[in-house]
C-alpha cells in the first residue's frame, strides 16, 4: 500500500444501506474527504475510507446480519464515533445542521474543558464532535463534576 494510504493505528467502520450517498453526505456535512473508494462491476461500494485530520473512517454497505445500518435495526446504535476538532466547533455544527444532520446535543461547554455537540446522520449513526476550549486540571474537573477521575493527563 502506498504511503498516501497510510492509516493511523485506530479507525472506525460504519455500515450504510446507501454507502455512496453516505460518502457524499459526510463530505458535505462534516468535511470528511475521500481517501479511497473501491466499487465492484455493478457499481456497488466494495470498500471506502474517508479522512478527517489524522484519522480515518471506513464506510461500507451492509453485507451481513452483523454489519448493518442503524436504519435496519430501528435506529439502534451500539457505538458512536467521536471526532476531536482543532477549532470552529460552532461553525461545524451549523454546517452539519444545514446538511440535514439532526443535532441531538447542542454545542455546550463541558466540565473537562471541551465544547461538544452530537448529531445523527441520515441513516441514524450518532456522531459527537469536541473541541478543547480551555485547559482544566484534574482537580478542577473533579470539583466541577463531583466525580472521581483517574488517569488525567
Amino acid at each position: 500500500m502506498s504511503e498516501s494510504l497510510h492509516r493511523p493505528s485506530f479507525g472506525a467502520a460504519l455500515y450504510y444501506k446507501d454507502p455512496l450517498a453516505a460518502l457524499e453526505w459526510l463530505e458535505r456535512a462534516f468535511g470528511f474527504t475521500r481517501q479511497l473508494v473501491i466499487t465492484d462491476d455493478a457499481g456497488q461500494l466494495a470498500h471506502s475510507e474517508m479522512r478527517y485530520g489524522d484519522s480515518y473512517v471506513m464506510i461500507s454497505r451492509e453485507w451481513s446480519a452483523d454489519s448493518v445500518s442503524p436504519v435496519t435495526v430501528s435506529g439502534k446504535n451500539t457505538q458512536s464515533v467521536h471526532v476531536q476538532l482543532s477549532d470552529g466547533i460552532d461553525q461545524h455544527c451549523a454546517r452539519a445542521r444545514a446538511a440535514g444532520a439532526v443535532i441531538t446535543r447542542e454545542p455546550a461547554d463541558q466540565f473537562y474543558g471541551d465544547r461538544v455537540y452530537a448529531a445523527r446522520d441520515p441513516e441514524g449513526h450518532i456522531w459527537s464532535f469536541g473541541q478543547t476550549v480551555r485547559a482544566v486540571s484534574r482537580e478542577e474537573a473533579e470539583r466541577a463534576s463531583g466525580l472521581n477521575i483517574e488517569g488525567w493527563i
